[in-house]
């Protein structure tokens, strides 16, 4: 019902930046909140990022504060996640996920219902 894409991901160097992109299908996403999760080989999804559908509250996970920065553009139904400073350890597979309000816990991906396929994030040093 909620297709999502995500965008951007590649190989980048440590230190460089990286954003990636999530497009909703028509103004389906355009309300909902969304958030960016990243899974690396043999370990657990685990949060990065969240933003409400106004744009207005974002939380970040501690690995990535100060670094990353999430938004939106709803006329799109698109939201971004723009990575800065990357280390190697940022190496992962980024999904974007999708909800119908920030909930208390934005950082469990099981109350997400709606995903991405995912974009490859790889990180050299």
């Amino acid at each position: 019902q909620v297709p999502l894409v995500e965008s951007g991901g590649g190989l980048v160097q440590a230190g460089g930046s990286l954003r990636l992109s999530c497009a909703g299908s028509g103004r389906t996403v355009s309300t909902y909140a969304m958030g960016w999760f990243r899974q690396a080989p043999g370990k657990e999804r685990e949060f990065v990022a969240v933003i409400s559908g106004s744009g207005g509250l974002q939380y970040y996970a501690d690995s990535v504060k100060g670094r990353f920065t999430i938004s939106r553009d709803n006329a799109k139904n698109t939201v971004y996640l723009q990575m800065n400073s990357l280390k190697p350890e940022d190496s992962a597979v980024y999904f974007c996920a999708a909800r119908s309000y920030v909930s208390g816990r934005y950082y469990d991906p099981s109350i997400y219902p709606y995903w991405g396929q995912g974009t490859q994030v790889t990180v050299s040093s």
